[in-house]
């Protein structure tokens, strides 16, 4: 059996998953409006392992969130994917966080075009279109949004935490928003399990994760 743990951290949710042989087994996530990733990370671990029924010595290896996204929140998934996998000399996994999310989106829209969405603040998101069969459409990027963005990729279904505030100016487009569908580690499972068995794996030395914008600090008043 193959046990992989998976961990979500792109975004305000804070999202940890154990699979075997791909097929989700035990799930911890918080999908609050604050960032917890520092405080519960490795509690969602040791619980997902506990109910289980295993230890850490079990696991085959580590999928993460690679980006793009918060740039504390992959900081934090990567480094204690890497931590874990050095530690128990066992594989790291990296996940597109907007694949990760447009796998969830195609389980419930198959047939759709799918537009995951990650806050970037103000009016600006990461973002990817991907096709029924997760084709990329339009290359990832940072975009700042309006009215008309994606027009030319309609119809199509748009989802994330980058979504909801597009409701409204989109709301006499074709296009549907769906609330129900956030970014969560069981978005990797599969995607994971694949690259596990094909051997794509990253180096736990130096993988980075993909941060597409570079990180600016602010400063208090």
């Amino acid at each position: 059996m193959t046990y992989l743990l998976h961990l979500e951290t792109a975004t305000k949710v804070c999202s940890v998953a154990l699979s075997c042989n791909g097929e989700l087994i035990a799930l911890r996530e918080d999908a609050s409006q604050e960032y917890s990733h520092s405080e519960k990370l490795t509690i969602f671990i040791q619980e997902v392992v506990q109910e289980a029924g295993i230890t850490l010595q079990n696991l085959h290896g580590v999928s993460v969130a690679s980006g793009p996204g918060s740039y504390t929140g992959l900081r934090i998934g990567v480094s204690t994917a890497k931590g874990l996998c050095y530690a128990l000399d066992i594989p790291l996994i990296s996940v597109d966080a907007l694949v990760s999310m447009a796998k969830i989106a195609q389980k419930k829209y198959p047939e759709q075009t799918l537009c995951p969405l990650i806050d970037a603040r103000r009016m600006e998101v990461y973002s990817g279109i991907y096709s029924s069969d997760l084709t990329l459409l339009k290359p990832i990027s940072a975009d700042i949004m309006d009215e008309n963005s994606y027009a030319e990729f309609e119809p199509f279904i748009y989802f994330g935490d980058g979504a909801e505030k597009l409701n409204l100016i989109w709301e006499n487009r074709k296009c549907l928003f769906d609330v129900s569908i956030q970014a969560t580690a069981t978005g990797q499972i599969e995607i994971a399990y694949e690259k596990y068995l094909s051997k794509e794996l990253e180096n736990v030395a130096y993988f980075e994760p993909f941060y597409l914008k570079d990180f600016v600090s602010t400063q208090k008043k």
